[in-house]
C-alpha cells in the first residue's frame, strides 16, 4: 500500500504493508536532495524496489524484535553502503554497517534533520524517530494503543514513561507512523489518538499498570 502525505513537508513518507504480522515498513524521501531511508526491514526489498529511485543511505531500526530485521541482509546485499541505524546495545546483531543512535542522536539525511528517541518498554531497545511533525514509533505506540510488554527484555514501568514521559510531550499535532497496522487507520495525530486510546489516557503510572493488565486480560488474537 503506498500512503500519500497530504501535509506539505520537506520529506514523502510511502507506506508498504506485509511481513509477519501487519507490518509496516516506509520510504522516506527528502524532497530537496532525493536522498533515501528506510524505516525497518520488515518486508522483502522486492516489495520497496520498484518505488527506491536512488541508493537508500540508510534503514533505522525502531528495535531488534526479528519481524523488524527480518529482511535487513537483503537490503544490505543490495545496497552495501547503506548504514544501520539503531539502539547502540544492539550493535552485536549487526556487520560493520551499524551505526548507534542513542537518545537525542540527531541523524542527518540530505536536507532533513531525524530526531532519535529512546523509548525502551515493550523492548530494551526501541527507538522512535522524529522528522519534523512525524514520529516512526516502531511497537512503542500504535494507532489506539501503546506496545506490548510480555516479552523477555520489555518493561511496564519503562514503557510508561517512554509514552507519557516522551511521546505524549511532543506537539499533539504529530502524526504517527506506526511498526504495525493494528488501528482503525494506518497513521493518526497524538491529540487524536489519545481521544480513542484508553491506555493514553492514564491518570498515573499505577493507573497505566490497571488498564494495560485489563487490556491483556480482555485482549482479541491480533489486536
Amino acid at each position: 500500500m503506498k500512503n500519500i502525505n497530504l501535509i506539505k513537508t520537506d520529506f514523502s513518507i510511502q507506506t508498504f504493508k506485509g511481513g509477519f504480522d501487519k507490518n509496516f515498513s516506509y520510504l522516506v524521501t527528502c524532497m530537496r536532495t532525493g536522498s533515501e531511508i528506510i524505516i525497518d526491514a520488515s518486508l522483502k526489498l522486492d516489495r520497496l524496489k520498484p518505488f527506491i529511485k536512488t541508493n537508500p543511505i540508510m534503514i533505522l531500526i525502531t528495535h531488534t524484535h526479528r519481524d523488524h530485521i527480518e529482511y535487513i541482509s537483503n537490503y544490505v546485499n543490495a545496497f552495501p553502503s547503506i548504514k544501520i541505524i539503531g539502539h547502540p546495545d544492539s550493535e552485536s546483531i549487526f556487520d560493520n554497517n551499524f551505526m548507534p543512535a542513542s537518545n537525542n542522536t540527531t541523524i542527518k539525511v540530505g536536507s532533513l534533520k531525524i530526531q532519535s528517541i529512546h523509548t525502551p518498554g515493550h523492548y530494551f531497545d526501541s527507538i522512535c524517530y522524529l522528522i519534523e511533525n512525524v514520529i516512526f514509533t516502531g511497537d512503542t505506540l500504535f494507532v489506539g494503543r501503546t506496545g506490548r510488554t510480555v516479552s523477555n527484555k520489555s518493561d511496564i514501568t519503562e514503557l510508561y514513561k517512554s509514552v507519557y514521559k516522551k511521546l505524549l510531550e511532543l506537539p499533539k499535532d504529530t502524526y504517527i507512523y506506526p511498526g504495525h497496522d493494528y488501528g482503525l487507520k494506518p497513521s493518526i495525530t497524538i491529540r487524536e489518538n489519545i481521544k480513542i486510546s484508553e491506555l493514553l489516557q492514564a491518570k498515573d503510572e499505577s493507573d497505566f499498570i490497571k488498564k494495560m493488565t485489563n487490556y491483556e486480560d480482555t485482549r482479541k488474537v491480533g489486536s
